[in-house]
């Protein structure tokens, strides 16, 4: 392609307020003329854009194709009945477009396609001999973001790739979820990305058991809780640890003990002369559920030395939300619960959870669920069901698999894998016969990676103070000739010569043709950050060329004969990289 003829508009200055401020990957993509933004978090692909994504596609449906999944196209457009079924309408919340056709008749713009892919299966798969089967898509998606942000990887609109395996027994499905991990693998080793697979929680997708692939980046949204010793890796919405190492004491006799106005950990450590891990901490929430009758206070019992994590105590609860709540909404809300804050013990008279960590701790001091005392020498003690993981883990936990120290790092959500069983083909009564002739429901897996976010996470790791530096194997094109005077016949015979052959010996290749000054030339390649530049200017008359690296933006001269075997050697190299 020549410069000339294509779109390409760079831009100069860009501006950017609040959370976009300081997202390398929105800046550039907007100044290098990948993307254009037509309303908030809804983008239009400009052919930069288009080219990448087509190429990070590719990649993509290569190695699903090499282990075996099989491509269909979905519509877009989803009745709502179909969500309905699966439970998923209400529990989704605002986020799901929901729109009405003329006829009334209500449907929904589909953030993911579960729905969908289990009345393929029920129309399509019948007999146990149809199985396993991965099916998948790469498809434009929507999901009604509250607030839309980082450009494309918080937007509204975004293609995605969703995949579905269908099994007839749980162990084949374990056999496909280790699969299309391996498979991920090799999909984002192919991107050139530093990525970290990492333990996650299954959120509005639902099942059990899944697994979320994080772009190491300081722009990504979610934190992690890693470990340097070994491969493990979690979002801290998952993450485990090794119990802390607290000393175990003898029971001792409880004991009410008067604290007048003191109710934190600090004033309690402080009052009991204590450290904070021999309190029982008490954290109040307000549950809200899609029945309002049946919301409710719940206390999270955890160590005075711990915080509760939002997600571990919404999972244990099973609530849609967890709502911070004062003592005059207590008594406003639940005037029937006597729940004395800053005083809240075990024997409190209302729903709680207690962290497993706490279990059969001795000589405990808890609140004693009345103002202004609490209790020393508590044995925790409670009932299975209400024993949980409820606690953040934090730098410097034990790792679970090694017991090194956990640290912090920042990720992008690129990829996520779940263990679905039969949390949507019971519901939607999708089965078939198995060896028996008897009618069983999908034993499935679900598969996605964000495509459209991939571009931005690709350049928050490979980018610096001038623009992109873009992989050979995404870029839109993998070496860009830079003609510096095409008014000099020489040069510009030259550059074409060697442009048609790179062309074809298949490097994706673009000639800058455009009459603009030399250093505009160069500064447009290091801002787009094709992978090569080959530079032919005056030194063309002695026969001389200069590559350069987008990378290291290293200058090296060549003779013309050889450049053109070079700049293959090193594309077709990184290509196998």
């Amino acid at each position: 392609m020549k410069f000339s003829r294509t779109l390409i508009n760079t831009i100069k200055d860009y501006k950017t307020e609040g959370e976009e401020q300081g997202l390398k990957s929105q800046e550039y993509l907007t100044r290098g003329g990948f993307i254009l933004q037509i309303a908030s978090g809804i983008y239009d692909f400009l052919p930069l854009g288009k080219m990448m994504l087509d190429n990070i596609q590719n990649i993509i449906k290569e190695e699903l194709n090499n282990a075996g999944c099989v491509e269909v196209d979905l519509a877009f457009v989803c009745p709502e009945e179909l969500w309905q079924k699966s439970g998923r309408a209400e529990k989704y919340g605002k986020e799901l477009l929901r729109i009405d056709d003329r006829k009334g008749q209500k449907f929904v713009l589909s953030p993911t396609c579960e729905e969908l892919m289990v009345e393929l299966a029920k129309s399509k798969i019948t007999s146990y001999r149809q199985l396993p089967m991965n099916i998948y898509q790469i498809k434009l998606k929507f999901r009604d973001e509250l607030r839309p942000r980082f450009g494309l990887l918080r937007g509204r609109e975004f293609v995605m790739k969703d995949g579905y395996s269908f099994h007839e027994s749980e162990e084949d499905m374990l056999r496909e979820f280790h699969l299309m991990e391996e498979t991920y693998k090799k999909i984002f080793r192919r991107l050139e990305l530093d990525f970290k697979v990492v333990e996650a929680d299954s959120g509005a997708i639902g099942g059990s058991g899944s697994k979320e692939f994080m772009v190491l980046a300081n722009a990504g949204e979610d934190t992690l809780a890693i470990c340097k010793s070994c491969e493990y890796g979690a979002n801290v919405e998952a993450a485990k640890r090794k119990p802390k190492k607290r000393a175990r004491l003898d029971a001792t006799t409880s004991e009410e003990v008067y604290t007048p106005n003191t109710k934190t950990i600090v004033e309690l450590s402080s009052f009991f002369g204590v450290e904070a891990g021999r309190f029982v901490k008490a954290v109040v929430k307000e549950a809200i559920y899609e029945d309002a009758n049946k919301n409710t206070p719940i206390v999270f019992f955890i160590a005075g030395d711990d915080e509760l994590e939002e997600t571990k105590a919404l999972n244990a609860s099973g609530a849609l939300a967890l709502l911070d709540i004062d003592e005059a909404g207590l008594k406003e809300r639940y005037p029937d619960k006597n729940i004395a804050l800053g005083y809240v013990g075990l024997g409190v008279e209302c729903e709680y959870f207690v962290d497993s960590e706490l279990l059969d701790r001795n000589d405990m001091i808890t609140g004693a669920n009345k103002a202004n005392y609490h209790i020393k020498g508590v044995s925790v003690k409670a009932p299975i069901e209400r024993v949980k993981d409820l606690v953040l883990v934090e730098e410097g936990d034990a790792c679970p698999q090694c017991g090194a120290d956990l640290s912090y790092a920042k990720g992008i959500e690129v990829g996520h894998i779940f263990q679905l069983r039969t949390r949507y083909s019971e519901p939607m009564g999708a089965k078939f016969l198995d060896k028996n002739g008897k009618t069983q429901p999908f034993i499935m897996g679900t598969y996605g990676i964000g495509v459209s976010r991939l571009i931005s996470a690709i350049i928050e790791q490979n980018s610096d103070e001038k623009g992109c530096i873009l992989p050979s194997s995404i870029a839109p094109y993998q070496v860009d000739i830079i003609v510096s005077n095409v008014k000099d016949a020489t040069q510009f015979e030259a550059a074409s010569k060697i442009y048609e052959e790179l062309k074809n010996a298949k490097i994706r290749v673009i000639l800058d043709d455009r009459d603009e000054r030399y250093g505009h030339k160069m500064a447009d390649f290091e801002l787009i950050g094709f992978p090569y530049a080959l530079i032919v200017g005056k030194n063309i008359a002695q026969g001389g060329v200069e590559i350069v690296n987008r990378r290291t933006l290293t200058k090296e001269p060549f003779s013309y004969e050889n450049a053109k075997d070079e700049l293959i050697k090193r594309v077709k190299g990184d290509l196998k990289c």
